[in-house]
């Protein structure tokens, strides 16, 4: 049975809006009569009726699927795999951010939006406006890595400490136990939700009360891979990647929750057992309970499309995760 849950507005936090689409992929098969890639077919609306399996001639169902950048390339391994084995489904990936699939979603443009963060209050009040109910379905955990350079001698760092680095309250690594080197802030776009989280678990220190803002010099960037490339060429940067997204040449630094506690790096124990501190669900949402192609795509990577979570580098989530 697929596991979802319908979105409630109660200590939901309010987050940036989206300000830029960025495309990053769109996948497509052809239809089982023939058709040429790029052939439009029948587009599935909230609730796609099944086509007739097996059938010559079948009709070809649509889910478009767009959002979160750091769910992207993992829900393009999914539509892959599941194409692979539902030549009846075309299934469109695109990225952009959270707050681009979620304005979709609310939109009516989309069936399934894909998020780092959950739900704002002011976005479920919209979609209320236009007569959807948002269900949010966990499909996968997920790591906040913090990265520096190779070249970096620091090790560990606390969240007080990484929260006072991104509002330039810490201005030099050799406060932190590293050189004697001005500090380079990176972050994703506030359309990211990882950005949002990021914000609101580390720079205000998990306080639903907290005002804290990322320091003005913060450079944003487009994308994780940007982050990756800023920080392998410049060794005085800092800044935070969904643990998928980490490469080798990138130094990933311990994260201790206080002063005294013990320093963890990210990983899928570390994420699973509570002991990373800074670690998130991923979602999935749909415009109210979904039904037929959609239905049983969400059930798919809930069951048998967990096995592509950990190739992907994120951390599959276990039966009773919501």
């Amino acid at each position: 049975m697929v596991r979802n849950e319908s979105v409630r507005v109660d200590g939901m936090k309010s987050s940036p809006p989206a300000s830029r689409v960025w495309v990053l992929a769109v996948i497509a098969v052809l239809t089982a009569c023939g058709g040429k890639p790029g052939t439009q077919s029948a587009a599935a609306s909230g609730s796609p009726v099944d086509p007739a399996r097996g059938s010559p001639g079948r009709s070809v169902v649509t889910i478009q699927n767009t959002g979160s950048d750091t769910l992207v390339n993992l829900a393009l391994a999914w539509a892959e795999a599941y194409m692979g084995i539902h030549p009846e489904v075309r299934l469109s990936v695109t990225g952009g951010g959270s707050g681009t699939g979620i304005a979709s979603l609310i939109n009516g443009t989309i069936q399934i939006a894909n998020a780092s963060r959950e739900m704002s209050r002011d976005e479920i009040a919209t979609a209320a406006k236009n007569g959807i109910a948002p269900v949010r379905f966990t499909v996968a955990l997920d790591g906040i890595a913090v990265v520096v350079n190779p070249e970096n001698p620091v090790q560990g760092l606390t969240i007080r400490q990484i929260s006072d680095i991104y509002t330039n309250k810490l201005l030099n690594w050799n406060q932190v136990g590293g050189d004697d080197r001005p500090i380079v802030l990176l972050s994703r776009e506030s359309n990211s939700g990882t950005y949002v989280y990021f914000l609101e678990r580390v720079v205000r220190l998990g306080s639903s009360k907290g005002k804290e803002l990322f320091s003005a010099e913060t450079l944003l960037m487009p994308s994780s891979e940007g982050i990756s490339v800023e920080v392998m060429q410049n060794p005085n940067a800092i800044g935070y990647d969904g643990l998928g997204y980490v490469t080798p040449h990138q130094k990933v630094v311990a994260v201790a929750e206080e002063t005294g506690d013990r320093y963890v790096l990210p990983s899928a124990p570390t994420v699973l057992d509570g002991s990373y501190p800074i670690a998130r669900p991923l979602f999935m949402y749909t415009a109210g309970e979904p039904a037929g192609a959609v239905k049983e795509y969400l059930e798919w990577i809930q069951t048998e499309g967990q096995s592509l979570v950990k190739d992907l580098g994120f951390v599959p989530f276990e039966r009773g995760e919501q």
